[in-house]
């Protein structure tokens, strides 16, 4: 059975830090792009960090850019994805995506085949 899984959420304070990580079952998680994605109440979904399966290629939003990174351990089939940092415009459900292409995008979800079922981060005071 094909899964991602995520987890590391939770409640922070505004300029802390969490640390998420997306665990698979059912593939390798070396043979795919990988990516992170967000959607908070009312807004549409959003990519913010992506490591392609070509190369490692990392790409980032603007608004993640600097205090955001995404890195994968392959041998535990994991992606993580550091953020510090956080503020509370950051709040949101933080969802994992893997996609077949050579190269990853953070500019749409159709790009990606499987996803995870997110997980809840806020950042509050």
């Amino acid at each position: 059975q094909v899964q991602l899984v995520e987890s590391g959420g939770g409640l922070v304070q505004p300029g802390g830090s969490l640390r998420l990580s997306c665990v698979a079952s059912g593939f390798t998680l070396e043979s795919y792009s990988i990516a992170w994605f967000r959607q908070a109440p009312g807004k549409e979904r959003e990519g913010l960090s992506c490591i392609s399966r070509m190369y490692e290629r990392t790409y980032y939003e603007d608004s993640v850019k600097g205090r955001f990174t995404i890195s994968r351990d392959n041998g535990k089939n994991t992606v993580f994805l550091q953020m510090n940092s956080l503020k509370p415009e950051d709040t949101a459900v933080y969802y994992c995506a893997a996609g077949r292409g050579l190269f990853c995008s953070i500019s749409g979800s159709h790009f990606y085949d499987y996803w995870g079922q997110g997980t809840q981060v806020t950042v509050s005071a």
